[in-house]
């Protein structure tokens, strides 16, 4: 089985990280640990300065960063994970991602790091809840 969290080092992410590490052995589960980087709403404007382009030392920082701590709690427990760092919309990625991957359940926390653009866009777990095709948890 595959097992798919979103994470942004949040307290919710962390809990759905959580959530995994507890779960996955009796699911026999791996387990993607997927970070979105968002492109700025307002990059995407007529007329806006173009999005921040990270390099792959960047992207290898943000990797290093998700698997040593804010996936900690899967170390910890032995679960077998990869990491993944994409561009994009963290809903957007998830889905995608899960597809690719072929992933069985998706696992994400309640609230993330989003703030304002959460009233725009709506928050990735409503966003999961209503496009995603897959088993979702979302982890309070």
């Amino acid at each position: 089985m595959k097992m798919l969290v979103g994470v942004d080092g949040s307290e919710s992410s962390q809990r759905a990280v959580a959530w995994c590490a507890a779960h996955a052995a009796a699911l026999d589960a791996n387990v993607i640990a997927v970070h979105a980087i968002e492109v700025p709403i307002h990059a995407v404007l007529p007329d806006a300065y173009a999005p921040p382009v990270y390099a792959e030392v960047d992207r290898e920082h943000i990797r290093d960063v998700v698997r040593d701590k804010w996936c900690s709690e899967l170390n910890a427990a032995h679960v077998p994970f990869d990491t993944k760092v994409m561009a994009g919309y963290p809903a957007d990625v998830i889905i995608e991602t899960a597809r690719l991957d072929q992933a069985d359940i998706v696992v994400v926390g309640r609230r993330g790091l989003g703030g304002f653009k959460r009233l725009l866009l709506g928050s990735t777990s409503n966003q999961l809840s209503h496009h995603l095709d897959r088993t979702l948890v979302i982890v309070p």
